[in-house]
Formats: structure tokens, C-alpha cells, sequence
């Protein structure tokens, strides 16, 4: 049989099945070895908040998503060309994401009557024509599997285990991704099991070979590797980036990290990797509970090493007091805040932005610190370095907002130069700083540094500079407690002075031609969602700035100007509009908010509509008349890889018309 091969310039792929058939594995794996042949791409881990949620249930429903292409994207996806389905659950709780004429690849084996009862199927959608509109591969994977493991003499029940691998190999084998990684992870994976190791290599390499001889399937896809800057590239999620950012701005200032922390979804992965560093000069503190993880990590700063504690909302609310005393004592503190959906408990492994308000006033009193929001997986890495500029060079908290998108998508990070990365200077003080009323040499451990306002930072021990801390108010440079009206005034204003002083870069606008009536403003992880949405809108006809805030506070000095120089601000965000309110406070700038708090980052096609109509409203285009907005959300179906329009039994796709 002759296999055509079909270029393609990008590809969504959808694995999903129960949480425990290894799904996020199985993406794990693809994404590894579509970075390896040099894709760039854009993932999107969902999974159950339950560690064994029930098995054949829609609750119980864990998938992974990978975009990929053979140039720059920016998300994972709006919506899958090709879903691989494990089981019944699977395929209904997804199937409304998926566009007509895409491919589905299903796991016939748990098509039994009680299996689809249980989900609400009267009938097989296999045979009731329900699945007509798409090109369907109805396959007894796990009956496959079991099939191709047997030599290993393993019980029905473990190597039907297999059953991801086999699937990954066969999805492997039909965009010709590279094998050795995956075969190689396995022999690494399970080199204490052989009989493991063993099945699940020959699983995936059946799978692999099944592909070569199905008739299912008469064409292969190809997505070349994409253009990219010459560098050194790997893959990266957004924890690992923030842990390896961590650590990298610890050690262009000098310092030993300290990080104190509580397990928490989704941060915990910060904790884990940071405890692989301690070559680094890195201890990590698993601490009994949140508050504890805050004040080791505080008084870490105390005893001059670099403070760390990482944590989400619900954890935040509970390090808020000591968070205060941070400022209050004035040094240096790096509160990593992985946003999730709230309030409360919340979704633990749904993604949200809300916590933008809490960390930005939920202390007692006058406590203003930075505010800092990664853009992507990788930039969290750049975020990190940051923050511990700041934090260091400031003597002050600064909270990095990250969510569980950034924290467990992944992307191809360019791993920079050492020396590319700002050097951080503690200028820690080493002798007395001041002259005393008796003539004599003293330590003043508020005397501030004139351009920066950051206090004398001394380490606990150095020989005359002892000095008092605590959350009492502070007499101005001598550091004494102090119940002065005066000074407290002097002192509240001097903090706000000090973050409102901070270093930030200017805002940077893309406006092709300057010409542009409204401006997209973003911040955090919706940057892919809307840079892919102004694509669209463009590609259209439609003329539209773009911006994006990473320092939240103090904001950037021209982001004032910046709004009132267009004359509609769209903010678009995951919460019910906190930075559109923050804007119309501090610049009294009426932003049109666009908000949705559905746990999952923004679609683009969606978001491409909303800013496609709000340009034509500009510019004075009747209700009736609108046709931007549709016309751009209609570009990602053209994402999508079709079936033939001549009928879907050939099972080809067709190449991408979507715009780039």
C-alpha cells in the first residue's frame, strides 16, 4: 500500500482518556518529541482536581493538548483537529471542542452498553450516526495492545497499561515525529521493571508499526520544523522556567535561596524542582503549613540569603500577614503566587487571573509592593530574574503572578547567556553607616540609599551592626520603635515612594502603522490568546494595537499616555475585570472590559470577534453592517485540518488556511 505523505503547517492534537491512563504522559511524551524535530509549539495540560477521580466518568476526564507548527504560534489551540479518545467519557466530554470534519481516533474497547449508560449515551455514537460530520478511526486499541505485549506474560489488567503508549506510537508514526526520546525515556522510566519497560516499549513500537500497515490510514502528515532565532532551545514549562529563574537570579546577586513552602496546586512543581538545585547554594523547606513557608522564607532574607515561598491563592490569603511584615521590615522577599480558580478551594487544577486585587491590597494598612505577571511558560524564567532584582536591589516583597496555564503549558525556551542576565548587586553593609550624637561610628538600618530608597541591609551577626526588627513602626533611619505621628506618616509615604520609584521599562505598542483607533491591553497568560486574536483581526483588513503589562506595579511611566492616545482600550483578562478597574481608577480612562472566568485560558477565535467588532463600532459601522468580527473568528476553523470536502471516508486532511 502506498502512503501519501501531506504537508501541513500546523497541527492540534487532543489526547484524552481517564486520569489514570497516563494521558498527560502520552502528551508529555508527543510534546517531547515534537520539540526535538524543532517544532515550535504551545500545550495545554486539563486534568481532574481528584489524584483517581472514577474511572468511565465525565468528572474523571483528563486530557492534554499540543499545538504545533512550522512557525511562531501562540497558543495551544482553540479547538482540536485530531482527538485521540480512550473511552466513551472521553470522547463525549470533548467532543463539543471539536470541529466538523476533524479526525477521531477512538479506543473501542470500553464500548459496552453499562459504559455508555453510565455517561448519558442511550446508543453507541460509533453506529447511531452521531459522528458522521467527522472522519472517524474506530480502533480496539487496548485489545492491540494486550495483543502485542503477551510475550511478557504481564496479567490483562497491566498490559492493557500499555494502551497510551500503543496510541502514541500510532499518532507518532502519522505526523513522523522522532522515536528515539520516548524510547529512550522508557528505558530510563522503568529500568527497575523490566517487564514493564519491555511491554511498554513493544506497545509503542506496535503501535508505530501498526500505522505502516492499517488501511485506516492512506496519508501521513508532515509539519517541518519551524524558522527560529539561532540559539539552544528546549522545551519548558512554566514552573520549571520559574524555578530555573529563581535560581538564576540568586546567583548573579550572589546569594543563597531559601525557598519556604507549603504543597499547593498548582505550585508544588516549583518546590520539586528547586529541591534538585541544591548544587545551586538552594535549600528548600517543606514547610507544615503556608505561614510557616512565608516567615522561613523571610527570615532567610533576615540571615541574607535570597527569601523564596511559592504558593496559590487560597495560600497567599494565609501568608498575607507576614507578607506585611516584609514590608514593614523592608527586605527582600520573592512570593510566587500560581494563580487557579477560585474562591476558596476552587478548581485547584483550573486556570484563572483573579488573585490581580488581593496582591495587590489584601494586607492591613498602607503595604504596597511589586507586582509582576509572566507572559508565557517560558517567560516565566525572565519574570523570576526580575523579580529578584527587585526584590534585592528594593529590599522589598514582590509578588510574581503566574496561573496554572503558564505553569503547566509548555513551550520552546532559547536558553540565554549567563552573562546576558543582569547582575544583581545586594551591596549588603559591612561597617557602620553613620556618626553618632557621641561622635562615634553607628549602624542605621533605615538610612536609605538616596536613588533608590532601599534601606541598609546588614547580616545578623556582623560586628557592630547589630540593629532591632519587628512589625512595629519604625523610627526613620535608626530603625527604634516609633508610635510618632509624624514619623509614621514620613514612613508610610517613604515605602510608597520607594515601589512608586522602581525601575520599570516603558510599555512597548505594536501598531503596524500607528494608525490604529483601539488598543488590546493584556497582562499574565493572556498574551497568546490575544496576540493570536489581533492576527486574525489583521488578516481581515482590520487595523488594531496591541500591548501587554508584565509590571503591574508600579505600571509602566507611559502607560498613561499610551491609553489616551487611542480611542477605545480593550482589557481583556480572566476574572470579572480587575486591571480594567485598576486603569479607570488610576487614569480615568473608560476601558471596555471583556471578561470570562470559565477555569481555561480565552479562545482566540472568541476574543478575535469581540475585538473585530469593537474596531468597526470605532469606526462607526452599523450593527447590521458588521463583519469583521465574525469574518476573524472564522480564520481558526481554517486552523483546523479538515476532511476532504468531497466526503470524509478518505480520511486526508487539508493543509491549514488559517492565518498565521
Amino acid at each position: 500500500m502506498t502512503i501519501e505523505v501531506k504537508q501541513l503547517d500546523r497541527v492540534v492534537i487532543r489526547f484524552a482518556g481517564d486520569s489514570g491512563d497516563g494521558m498527560q504522559l502520552t502528551g508529555d511524551r508527543f510534546t517531547a518529541e515534537t520539540a526535538s524535530f524543532g517544532n515550535d509549539l504551545s500545550t495545554l495540560p486539563n486534568f481532574p482536581a481528584e489524584i483517581r477521580a472514577p474511572a468511565g466518568t465525565l468528572p474523571g476526564v483528563s486530557s492534554f493538548q499540543l499545538h504545533f507548527a512550522d512557525h511562531d504560534i501562540l497558543t495551544p489551540g482553540d479547538a482540536p483537529d485530531v482527538l485521540i479518545a480512550m473511552n466513551p467519557a472521553a470522547l463525549k466530554a470533548n467532543l463539543k471542542d471539536v470541529p466538523r470534519g476533524s479526525t477521531i481516533i477512538v479506543d473501542t474497547a470500553d464500548f459496552t452498553a453499562r459504559n455508555l449508560k453510565r455517561i448519558g449515551y442511550d446508543e453507541n455514537p460509533l453506529e447511531s450516526g452521531e459522528l458522521e460530520a467527522y472522519h472517524v478511526v474506530a480502533l480496539n486499541l487496548t485489545g492491540m495492545t494486550v495483543e502485542s505485549v503477551k510475550e511478557f506474560g504481564l496479567s490483562r489488567k497491566d498490559a492493557s497499561r500499555a494502551k497510551n503508549m500503543y496510541a502514541l506510537g500510532l499518532v507518532s508514526w502519522l505526523f513522523q515525529r522522532p522515536v528515539e526520546s520516548t524510547i529512550t525515556f522508557l528505558e530510563t522510566k522503568f529500568a527497575g521493571k523490566p517487564d514493564i519497560r519491555d511491554a511498554n516499549i513493544a506497545a509503542f513500537r506496535a503501535g508505530y508499526n501498526f500505522g505502516e500497515t492499517a488501511e485506516e490510514f492512506s496519508v501521513r502528515y508532515e509539519v517541518k520544523p519551524a524558522v527560529m532565532p539561532t540559539g539552544n532551545y528546549r522545551n519548558i514549562s512554566g514552573n520549571l522556567a520559574l524555578a530555573y529563574g529563581l535560581v538564576a537570579g540568586a546567583q548573579r546577586a550572589g546569594l543563597a535561596m531559601v525557598l519556604g513552602a507549603y504543597p499547593i496546586t498548582p505550585a508544588s512543581d516549583v518546590l520539586h524542582e528547586l529541591s534538585k538545585l541544591k548544587r545551586f547554594n538552594v535549600t528548600t523547606i517543606q514547610a507544615e503549613d503556608e505561614i510557616a513557608g512565608v516567615g522561613a522564607a523571610l527570615g532567610a532574607s533576615f540571615g541574607g540569603a535570597l527569601g523564596v515561598t511559592t504558593s496559590s491563592g487560597p495560600g497567599i490569603s494565609l501568608k498575607s500577614e507576614t507578607i506585611g511584615l516584609g514590608v514593614m521590615l523592608e527586605l527582600p522577599l520573592v512570593v510566587c503566587d500560581i494563580q487557579r480558580a477560585g474562591p476558596s478551594t476552587g478548581m485547584p487544577t483550573k486556570t484563572e487571573q483573579a488573585d490581580l486585587l488581593q496582591v495587590m491590597f489584601g494586607r492591613n494598612g498602607e503595604a504596597p509592593l511589586p507586582v509582576l505577571a509572566a507572559q508565557s511558560p517560558a517567560d516565566c524564567f525572565a519574570i523570576a530574574v526580575e523579580a529578584t532584582r527587585i526584590a534585592v536591589t528594593y529590599r522589598t516583597p514582590v509578588i510574581v503572578l503566574s496561573d496554572g496555564y503558564l505553569a503547566n503549558g509548555s513551550e520552546p525556551w532559547q536558553i540565554p547567556a549567563v552573562e546576558s542576565l543582569p547582575t544583581i548587586d545586594p551591596s549588603f553593609t559591612v561597617e557602620p553607616n553613620a556618626t553618632g550624637a557621641d561622635g562615634k561610628p553607628t549602624y542605621l538600618p533605615y538610612l536609605r540609599d538616596p536613588e533608590t530608597l532601599a534601606r541598609a541591609w546588614a547580616i545578623p551577626g556582623t560586628a557592630g551592626l547589630d540593629h532591632r526588627i519587628g512589625g512595629l513602626e519604625k523610627e526613620d533611619k535608626t530603625g527604634n520603635i516609633s508610635y510618632d505621628p509624624a514619623n509614621h506618616d514620613l514612613m508610610i509615604r517613604t515605602r510608597q515612594a520607594k515601589i512608586d520609584g522602581i525601575d520599570v521599562p516603558p510599555i512597548a505598542v505594536d501598531d503596524p502603522d500607528g494608525t490604529a483607533k483601539v488598543l488590546v491591553l493584556g497582562w499574565g497568560s493572556t498574551y497568546g490568546p490575544i496576540g493570536a486574536a489581533v492576527r486574525r483581526v489583521r488578516r481581515v483588513g482590520g487595523k488594531i494595537a496591541q500591548a501587554h503589562l508584565r509590571h503591574l506595579n508600579p505600571f509602566p511611566s507611559n502607560l498613561g499616555d499610551l491609553l489616551k492616545s487611542y480611542e477605545k482600550v480593550l482589557v481583556p483578562e480572566m476574572n470579572l475585570g480587575q486591571l480594567a478597574m485598576l486603569l479607570r481608577a488610576k487614569y480615568l480612562v473608560d476601558v471596555v472590559s471583556y471578561a470570562q472566568v470559565r477555569g481555561m485560558p480565552l479562545g482566540a477565535a472568541e476574543l478575535a470577534e469581540v475585538i473585530g467588532n469593537l474596531v468597526e463600532e470605532t469606526e462607526g459601522i452599523d450593527d447590521d453592517a458588521r463583519h469583521m468580527g465574525s469574518a476573524a473568528a472564522s480564520l481558526t476553523h481554517g486552523e483546523a485540518l479538515r476532511a476532504e470536502p468531497n466526503g470524509r471516508s478518505n480520511g486526508q486532511l487539508h493543509e491549514s488556511e488559517g492565518a498565521r
